[in-house]
């Protein structure tokens, strides 16, 4: 009977100590991405890092490396979205313009489009 007491409390401990250490994730910022340009040059950047770190067999290692890439990832993918949605609330008032004729808004939004189209492009 001591035996399995000392049994389960051995497996108990394991249960709660592997608990503890998978939600004692060490987090990081990764880099900010205060602008489109600086968001898709991030965005380009990290992927390559990520793409050499995923050539091969992983080490723990690599899956840390890979756990700080991806905070810069989803900041510059965040901004993008951001200026994505914005995007495209400029090219439908573009695409309304030109159905009503208005060729000031057409050329006015349709410049700031181009402007900021040009960024993800580049």
């Amino acid at each position: 009977m001591k035996q399995l007491f000392c049994c389960s409390a051995l497996v108990t401990s394991m249960v709660f100590s592997g608990l503890s250490l998978a939600t004692e994730v060490e987090h990081y910022e990764g880099k900010s991405a205060n602008s489109l340009p600086e968001a898709v040059t991030n965005f380009s950047e990290y992927n390559e890092k990520l793409e050499k770190v995923l050539q091969g067999e992983l080490t723990p290692e690599d899956l840390n490396e890979i756990h700080q890439l991806t905070y810069t990832l989803e900041n510059a993918i965040a901004r993008m979205e951001e200026e994505l949605e914005h995007l495209a609330e400029t090219l439908e008032e573009v695409h309304l313009a030109s159905e009503s004729a208005n060729t000031g808004t057409v050329s006015e939004q349709g410049s700031a489009y181009l402007e900021k189209a040009r960024q993800l492009i580049e």
